[in-house]
């Protein structure tokens, strides 16, 4: 089996300890197959990154996370060129959740009413703290999302064909992270950052986060990174099959490179005639299922030759 079919067959989940130890391990078999060195980091709240070449001395960092999300009944939808949609949506889900949290608190008490006749006023709040820590798990505790095609096992497949497509006397000028704990809060990347200084205000960093579903390729750029501009277009640019849009200026992008000066975000995304805006959708769902392997290919052999000639 290819790179493609190994990683989403035996490797689409990465969320337990066991899951992260045996993708940590193809990881490192893939660094020594194509004369890189690899080791795992420690980071904040347990994260473990896996870090392959040497980031220090290479002129270009790629990067994706690899940790998995919790299944959830309703996707993450993200408008990176519509901030004000984004925000609606999420403020939408954060109403709904709190309706019904208020509707089912309301229910419980009127049971506990009819059943022991008055309830003491502090059984209200300790009701609210209980379905708030179920809550707590099903969002960030819960049960993995099987289908993790786009959201990010494009990702770490973007980074392992480049690591495989390097040229030999080229391989130290690419180095690559594969973060862990993204959607948690981006704790991988933020102890990354915060344990290698240089790299977070000087190195250029490139993040390949939910690339395979959509043929509008999005580069979101970081103070930084504006000057790498010239240089991600040489390498990157519109074709037949893809429309490529390299921005810095109103646009947002909620993934690993926000923790690095010169980070630049990568993602693939679909375009809404209604909305008259690119979008995101499918990811943190059973639909997450879109891996298109042109994506992966056109974004690879683009880092793979940018890295080469840097």
């Amino acid at each position: 089996m290819n790179i493609f079919e190994t990683v989403l067959e035996n490797y689409q989940v990465r969320k337990t300890k066991k899951q992260k130890n045996e993708f940590i391990e193809l990881v490192n078999s893939c660094a020594k197959l194509n004369g890189y060195t690899c080791r795992t980091e420690k980071g904040l709240f347990g994260a473990e990154n896996i870090i392959v070449g040497d980031t220090e001395k290479a002129k270009v960092v790629y990067t994706a996370h690899y940790d998995t999300c919790v299944r959830l009944p309703f996707p993450n939808f993200i408008t990176p060129k519509k901030f004000s949609i984004y925000l609606m949506f999420q403020l939408a889900i954060t109403l709904c959740i709190s309706v019904f949290i208020g509707i089912f608190i309301g229910t419980a008490i009127y049971a506990a009413e009819l059943v022991f006749g008055s309830v003491p006023a502090v059984i209200s709040p300790l009701i609210g703290l209980l379905f708030f820590l179920v809550f707590f798990v099903i969002f960030y505790a819960g049960p993995a999302n099987k289908h993790t095609a786009n959201d990010n096992t494009s990702g770490v497949v973007t980074l392992l064909e480049i690591m495989e497509k390097m040229p030999e006397d080229r391989r130290e000028n690419a180095a690559f992270i594969f973060f862990d704990l993204e959607e948690s809060g981006l704790f991988g990347s933020a102890g990354y950052s915060s344990k290698h200084k240089n790299e977070k205000k000087d190195k250029l960093i490139v993040n390949f986060d939910c690339v395979s579903d959509g043929n509008h390729i999005l580069f979101v750029l970081r103070k930084g990174a504006v000057k790498d501009r010239a240089l991600l277009e040489k390498y990157f640019g519109s074709n037949e099959d893809f429309d490529v849009e390299i921005l810095d200026k109103g646009v947002f992008y909620p993934s690993d490179q926000a923790n690095f000066n010169r980070g630049v975000g990568v993602a693939a995304l679909k375009y809404s005639k209604k909305l008259n805006t690119l979008y995101m959708d499918r990811i943190h769902t059973s639909k997450d299922v879109i891996f298109d392997e042109k994506n992966i290919e056109f974004l690879s052999d683009g880092a793979a030759l940018m890295a080469s000639e840097m």
